[in-house]
């Protein structure tokens, strides 16, 4: 019954994954821009553009790494994704469900490991494998045309290590710099500063 009363949501857990959702939906919104910026800064390796694909993903790590509780990390992925769209993209209303598979990938990185350990080797883990299931995505919606081994596989893995390092590290160290601020002291991140 423990176990049971720890995963449930709090109102102040919802809270908070809100507004780190809507804060990265706003992001997100930004970073869009920035992705049709530098499309020709890439212009001699395309998938090299992908090394900025970790931002879209670090709600799902960070949610999770806050929350702790089964469904942060899609929630926060999700939400971020429609505040996005809501917003306005140049991929319109694709991006919620594919915030829904970015979410899933952080999500099962915590479920595997029961939702018990958030330090940084998970964060790392969550990182990729929402980096994984973003390039998965990829890889069958948007890159379908493109030439298997020149684009979609070098994107993809492009895409695990930029999520695995601003995703992942980021979210780690942002989880551990908010705690440090005392900011989620109402949460386990907040009371383990110095296990973070």
């Amino acid at each position: 019954m423990k176990g049971s009363t720890n995963n449930r949501w709090r109102t102040v857990d919802v809270v908070i994954a809100s507004v780190i959702a809507v804060a990265f939906g706003v992001v997100f919104w930004a970073w869009n821009y920035v992705w049709s910026a530098t499309e020709a800064a890439f212009a001699f390796f395309p998938p090299g553009q992908a090394i900025l694909y970790g931002i879209w993903l670090m709600p799902a790590v960070l949610g999770g790494l806050i929350i702790r509780k089964p469904g942060a990390a899609l929630y926060t992925e999700a939400v971020a994704a429609i505040v996005s769209a809501l917003l306005g993209t140049q991929w319109s209303g694709t991006v919620i469900p594919q915030g829904l598979v970015q979410g899933l990938g952080a999500e099962l990185a915590f479920a595997v490991l029961l939702y018990r350990s958030y330090r940084l080797p998970v964060a790392l883990f969550a990182g990729a494998l929402t980096g994984l299931s973003a390039a998965l995505f990829d890889f069958f919606v948007w890159n379908g045309a493109y030439e298997l081994w020149s684009y979609r596989i070098p994107y993809g893995l492009v895409t695990i290590v930029s999520a695995t390092l601003v995703a992942g590290l980021g979210g780690w160290a942002l989880t551990r710099a908010l705690a440090q601020t005392g900011v989620l002291d109402r949460f386990p991140a907040g009371r383990e500063r110095a296990a973070i």
